[in-house]
């Protein structure tokens, strides 16, 4: 890696200004930086270590709907009696998140913010609607993903916490490269309080929403209904992993999967 400074501030703010001072880079759990670093993919010239600030971390359930904090690790996410109570596909998401090490020190802050086309945590966000609390603001679901490795987020933006409206009944499955257990496919299907919605990690450059599974299990909600949807092979990856045509195949195979899950 190249040389960089560290900087550890007490407070969100004292995090903002150092960000917006040195033009430098959040770490989280570094487990997606760090390794992008180590490549040489990035180089920022400073980080600034969001792991002292306790107004970051955290899970709690208001009303309908359950609010975690960014430096939440994928660990704490799937072991929470209340995510797994009111929220259980969450928490079979986050324990299907790469090794034990990985979920320890990883953060569904720092995932979502890296934006890796085959994580797991934005095919939840998308597929049930969730909201993004930042520094500056609050961002919906739809409008945070842009492309591969890139966000809706500003230049020093710090993502600060996410809150999962409750569904009706939600799943995940995900098809897993056996090394790294990232998505070659993953499927989030929901019915939410507005609607069914269904979102698809590994496929694409970018998590998305498919349309054509929505409308097969509005109409059903069943594994039958979105096995039955056909997926274009438009635009979605085409790689030494699997070709775009098979990974069109797997997205309504998995989305049933997810839909039985569901219960």
């Amino acid at each position: 890696m190249y040389a960089f400074e560290l900087v550890r501030p007490k407070s969100l703010a004292d995090a903002s200004a150092a960000l917006a001072r040195s033009g430098g880079k959040a770490l989280a759990g570094g487990q997606s930086l760090i390794s992008t670093m180590k490549l040489r993919l990035a180089a920022p010239g400073t980080l600034v270590d969001l792991s002292q600030l306790p107004e970051l971390k955290g899970i709690r359930k208001e009303g309908g709907a359950i609010t975690i904090g960014a430096l939440t690790t994928h660990a704490q996410v799937a072991e929470s009696e209340v995510v797994q109570n009111a929220l259980p596909a969450l928490a079979a998401l986050a324990h299907g998140i790469g090794d034990r090490q990985v979920r320890n020190m990883g953060t569904i802050g720092g995932s979502i913010a890296h934006a890796d086309p085959a994580a797991c945590y934005p095919a939840a966000i998308v597929g049930l609607g969730a909201t993004i609390q930042t520094t500056k603001r609050s961002i919906a679901a739809d409008d945070f993903f842009k492309h591969m490795f890139e966000t809706a987020l500003d230049d020093g933006e710090i993502v600060v916490s996410v809150t999962f409206p409750i569904p009706k009944k939600a799943g995940y499955v995900k098809f897993p490269n056996p090394a790294s257990r990232f998505a070659l496919v993953g499927v989030f299907v929901a019915q939410t309080q507005t609607g069914v919605r269904a979102a698809v990690t590994g496929a694409a450059s970018c998590v998305f929403r498919s349309k054509e599974l929505e409308g097969a299990l509005t109409k059903s909600f069943t594994p039958e209904a979105a096995k039955s949807a056909t997926v274009s092979a438009s635009g979605l990856n085409n790689d030494l992993h699997a070709s775009a045509e098979y990974r069109a195949h797997l997205i309504p195979v998995i989305a049933a999967r997810a839909v039985a899950a569901a219960g």
